[in-house]
Formats: C-alpha cells, structure tokens, sequence
C-alpha cells in the first residue's frame, strides 16, 4: 500500500484498521474455497463483501458473520455454478482487490451509456413496446435488467445512441423518450404509477432494481397469478435479552440469495452482527440478528410484518418461473423488438429479462410463461424457436416438470452450440471481461 506524503502515522493506522483485510483459502475444505473478510464495521460492509462475489457468479454455500463491537468478520464458502472450488487466479485476485478497496468500482462497464429506469404495471407484451419504441427512437440497447413481481415491472436499460455510439445527452431526446416510454408503461389504467427516468449516473443495477421495486411497493401487492413454488418462510421475533431481532428466511435455494436479503435489509436501514448461512440441498436456511441503524430492534408489530413482507419479495423477485431461453446471434438494430414481438405473437409472457452485448454478440436471457403464467407449451416453444432461429434460441433450463423429456434435448443443444454459448463454467470468466480485468473469457 502506497502512502501519501502528508499523512501521519495515525491517519496511516486509521486507513488500515478501516480498510477489509481478504484471505482466500482452498485447503480447510475439501468442497469449497473459503473467503474471510475482516474489517471494521461500517453500514454496508456486509453487502459490499456478498456483492463482489454474487457480481461473479459465485455460489455461498455457507456463511458465518460476526461483528463484535466495532470489528466485522466473516467468513464464506464459496464454489462457482459447477461446485467446483476457485482456481482461476484472476477471479481469486479480483475478489482481493475489489473487497479490499474501501470505495470499489462498480460502474461494471457502463460509463458512457445513458440509463433508462422504468416502473409500471407488466401486461404481456409490455416489453415489446418498450423496444420497439427505443428502436424508433434511434436508441441502440447495450445492456438491460428487467423483473417481475405481483404484477408490477421495473427494468434497468443502459442504452446509447445508434448513429454517433454516444450516450443520449441531448435534452430534448431525452424528453421523448421519457414521454414516449412513460405513455407505454400505463397503458389505459396506470396512469399514476407508470415511471420513466433517464439518468447518467452509473449504479449496481440488481440493487437499484431492488430499490426501484420497493419505492413502487411491490411487496404489497397481491400476485395476480398463483404462485407454482413454495413461497419464502420469513419469520422475525425479537430476543430481548440481548437487544437483538432474529431474522430466520427459509426458501429453495439459488444463486445470489444472499445478495437479494442482505441488500434489502441494508436499504431498509438494518444492520446485521451475526448471521448464518447454510444450504442443504435445494434448500437455504439464512438467520440474521439485526438492529435498526439507531440500535433499537424491530420495536412493532406493523414493522415486524413490513420487514417480513420485504423479505419474501426480495426473495420472489429473482425467482422467476418459467422456461429459460437463451439467445446468442449476432447484435443488430430492432433485434430486441422483433425477439419479443415474437414472444407476444405466439402468447408467451416475459418475467425476467437479462440482456448483454459483448463484441457485437447478443447474449440474452429470457424466462417465459404462457399468458395465464402457467408453464409454456414446448410446441409454442419450439415454434418461436423455428421463427427466430434454432440456433440461435436454446432452451437452458426447464421447469422440473420437464426435466425427463428435455435432458436430451438439453445434451444436444450444448453440443450444438457450445462453440457460441457461454457455459456455466466461463460465466465467471465473462463477467471479469465485462469488468475490463482480462482481455478474453473465451
């Protein structure tokens, strides 16, 4: 660590004990890597240390937090999406350095582009609209995040002008599209809670996607459709003798589970000083002791109930169901409109949306239900794969329903594409290239 010149020895140990101290060990157990982080305690160190490795791909086993006085220590076990231990030196180097940098980077490769924040009611072929009308206005989509939770729709769309490949500065563009946008998102009956924003500020975009959901209180919504999986146990009971609530989740299992609780008790201004996190099977158990920013625990029984309500959305949010879709062809312009138009032609609903360009390759990710949210019939499936192209539109996952009948299928895709998909196991390779921290992931 380099220091500067006008700094004392007492600003110079400030600086140490404050900044996280990282170790990275793959010989304590014989299943994970283990990453411990310890540091003094501040608002949002827990959430900072989860985000770099959930930015990666990376899959928590287990967790055990501790924060005693004004030291936070942790400890994760961590595999990547195949179980496997962590071997590749620049995924262990990157999570070092990222955790170990008190203000950490997380622009993610998205300065430069203009962000378009959009909040309303869902109702097939929504997206559609929402890129057919970026398309018309000359607005060339690099990346996008799109969720759906009872009803409700926010997405996060980082876009830049197709003619110059600069940001959308010009004001008067940008009240077009803020107009144009906000008349498609409220429809004929959702006139006060449709929103659009166009920023250039640059943000995480699932925890701003997080905060934009909570805003427009999703969490108290009913689901218009029912769901198909178990719902998230939350409870919250306070333990009086030590000033504590005892926050205990238990849901199915997935990937960046942790990030979605953590960020939400820390936007909700909790803070967490001891916690574990462990899975079994498809199951996670996740147990929290929190206390309000200002030392008092949950204290009533409407904020008991609020706190619990945004903890299972938080948790639903993410889980989308459906059939997973990728697609990987070549980028061009109005590709997104005429990919989703197709899905609203052949009646297929889109719950969550992931989209990314890298080199002039699309690489998206779409879940999709039919109309009524139930599962897709594999013909409307198959015939929307047809018109878009079957090698460019593969089915990855499907629902457990389908497991039996796909796994063949599935085989064969991957052999088929393999040379363009990424797999599971180069996903944490890709999202260092994104970061700009290798020159290829292939």
């Amino acid at each position: 660590m380099e220091w500067h010149a006008c700094l004392d020895e007492y600003e110079k140990l400030v600086i140490r004990m404050s900044t996280p101290r990282v170790v990275i060990d793959n010989g304590v157990c014989p299943t994970a890597t283990l990453v411990k982080v310890d540091s003094a305690r501040r608002h949002g160190i827990l959430l900072d240390a989860v985000q770099v490795l959930t930015d990666l791909n990376l899959s928590i086993k287990k967790a055990y937090i501790s924060s005693d006085g004004q030291w936070f220590m942790d400890v994760f076990h961590v595999t990547d999406l195949n179980g496997n231990k962590l071997t590749d030196e620049s995924v262990i180097s990157y999570i070092e350095q990222s955790i170990e940098t008190t203000h950490c980077d997380r622009s993610h490769g998205f300065n430069g582009l203009t962000a378009l924040e959009l909040t309303g009611t869902d109702r097939i072929g929504l997206l559609s609209e929402v890129f057919a009308v970026l398309a018309d206005l000359q607005c060339d989509v690099v990346d996008a995040k799109v969720w759906t939770h009872n009803g409700r729709i926010a997405s996060l769309i980082f876009v830049k002008d197709c003619n110059s490949g600069s940001p959308i500065e010009d004001s008067q563009q940008i009240d077009k599209i803020e107009a144009r946008l906000r008349n498609v998102l409220k429809g004929d009956n959702d006139i006060r809670s449709a929103k659009t924003t166009v920023s250039m500020a640059v943000t995480h975009t699932e925890r701003r996607l997080h905060q934009m959901m909570f805003a427009d209180r999703d969490y108290e919504r009913k689901p218009i459709l029912e769901h198909t999986s178990e719902l998230p146990a939350v409870t919250v009971q306070n333990w009086v003798e030590r000033g504590y609530s005892v926050v205990n989740v238990q849901c199915k299992d997935r990937t960046k589970l942790l990030f979605d609780v953590v960020c939400t008790l820390t936007d909700m201004q909790y803070v967490v000083f001891h916690a574990t996190i462990k899975t079994s099977g498809d199951k996670a158990y996740l147990e929290f002791y929190i206390r309000h920013r200002d030392g008092i625990p949950v204290s009533s029984e409407p904020e008991r109930h609020r706190l619990i309500q945004c903890l299972q959305a938080a948790v639903e949010r993410r889980a989308s169901e459906g059939v997973r879709l990728e697609l990987c062809t070549s980028d061009r312009q109005c590709l997104l409109a005429d990919v989703t138009r197709t899905f609203r032609e052949n009646g297929l609903n889109v719950t969550r949306a992931e989209i990314s360009t890298t080199s002039d390759v699309a690489l998206n990710v779409f879940y999709v239900t039919d109309a009524t949210g139930n599962l897709a019939d594999p013909k409307t499936i198959e015939a929307v794969r047809q018109k878009i192209g079957l090698g460019n539109l593969k089915v990855k996952q499907l629902p457990s329903v389908y497991h039996q009948k796909a796994e063949p299928e599935e085989q064969q895709a991957v052999g088929v594409g393999g040379a363009v998909l990424l797999s599971l196991g180069s996903l944490v390779r890709r999202n260092l290239y994104n970061l700009g921290l290798i020159k290829s992931y292939s």
